[in-house]
């Protein structure tokens, strides 16, 4: 049976002013769509629109572990908001092991209560499928 068709969003990296790539994002639509859709809105959102991760910062990195970004609202991950609202449910929670590199997971504070803060690493809704030589 052949892999479904995904959406992909990417994600430009910068350190300050320096650029250093980009994380181009599959999405897991058959799996998670409210998730998904949140975080694709998120990302090609205007510069101008309060719900956009343009110029968020990963607040938190775990080396070898994971990178954890998305906190839109204050920067220093204790906060976040959806595009349905402050936070959101969980979504079919268990549909794969979360043990694969490159998986992209939402960070939340408990039982239904996403928002806009993502984990790289190890509910998955997307994977990386390509960087683009992050320096």
């Amino acid at each position: 049976m052949a892999s479904p068709i995904r959406p992909r969003c990417f994600l430009d990296l910068q350190h300050g002013t320096e650029p250093i790539g980009r994380v181009v994002i599959e999405l897991f639509t058959d799996k998670t769509p409210k998730t998904c859709e949140n975080f694709r809105s998120l990302c090609t959102a205007s510069s101008s629109s309060e719900l956009s991760y343009k110029s968020s910062i990963f607040h938190r990195v775990i080396e070898e572990f994971m990178i954890q970004g998305g906190d839109i609202t204050r920067g220093d991950g204790k906060g976040g908001r959806s595009i349905y609202g402050d936070t959101f449910e969980d979504e079919n929670l268990g549909w794969c092991d979360i043990d694969k590199e490159g998986l992209v997971c939402m960070a939340n504070r408990g039982k239904d209560t996403n928002s806009s803060q993502y984990v790289w690493c190890y509910i998955s809704f997307g994977i990386i499928t390509v960087t683009l030589s992050i320096r």
